[in-house]
């Protein structure tokens, strides 16, 4: 069986004492493709060192996460992504979005950065890995406004509620990326994902971060996928090797990855 972790922050400085055996954990587990989305140019070489050591597995995103949004860099911090995305050597605009969680004042310049680089995903035809923190209301409408054919992507970490399930499904070329907050025994995620195909779903760890039950309080690997996937058969009443034949394919399509 083979897997792919859609988003995984393996650049981060909690992996900076074993990073290639983290990688090499995975890959011995049948972790194939790991996707490295990007948060601000601080991490744009060490997540590029990361895919040139692993080449055939490891896959780079680029763009900057709303909580690296400031009124002071954020101009700056977008010009980065366009010129990266000049260079070709990215799968998706990522990780983008609106957060609310820890700072609300600033939502004006996040939605201003969001557009812009949905914007860029369209013009270099990429999907997006879309952050919607306490913001699922204020990302999905600014995705409606710029919805059409050209647009695609994931709403990473997904943990809502059926009604804006089906939203996004709606919207035509979105799936739901699901994590660890699956295997959290109080999230009401498992209610929601018994309700839906498995052709809207692909997989994630979010590493280091929201590591599965029983890995929780601990940090995130991608090889942890395989709890989560495991969570999902058994909430989906299926076999583990579905689980990986068809989010492997929903990602492949996705991304477009290689076969």
């Amino acid at each position: 069986m083979k897997f792919i972790d859609t988003h995984s922050h393996l650049y981060s400085s909690k992996f900076d004492e074993d990073r290639q055996q983290v990688v090499k954990n995975a890959l011995k587990l049948g972790v194939e493709t790991i996707l490295l989305p990007n948060i601000s140019s601080k991490y744009t070489n060490k997540m590029l060192n990361l895919c040139h050591l692993f080449p055939k597995n490891c896959f780079p995103m680029i763009g900057l996460h709303p909580c690296y949004v400031t009124k002071e860099n954020y101009e700056t911090e977008i010009l980065h992504v366009d010129s990266e995305l000049e260079k070709g050597t990215y799968i998706a605009l990522g990780e983008i979005g609106i957060d609310l969680h820890w700072d609300k004042s600033n939502l004006e310049i996040q939605k201003v950065a969001f557009e812009y680089q949905i914007k860029l995903a369209k013009k270099y035809n990429l999907p997006i890995a879309v952050h919607i923190r306490e913001s699922f209301n204020e990302a999905f409408e600014i995705i409606v406004k710029h919805n059409d054919d050209n647009l695609n992507g994931v709403f990473h970490c997904f943990t809502g509620d059926l009604t804006q399930a089906n939203e996004i499904i709606n919207l035509g070329g979105f799936y739901l990326g699901i994590g660890g907050v699956l295997t959290f025994k109080n999230s009401g995620l498992a209610a929601t994902i018994q309700n839906l195909p498995l052709k809207h779903l692909i997989l994630e760890t979010d590493s280091p971060y929201l590591s599965p039950t029983p890995y929780r309080g601990k940090r995130n690997e991608s090889k942890y996928i395989l709890n989560i996937a495991e969570k999902l058969a058994e909430v989906k009443n299926v076999s583990l090797e579905e689980i990986a034949n068809i989010t492997t394919k929903n990602s492949k399509k996705l991304f477009k990855l290689q076969a």
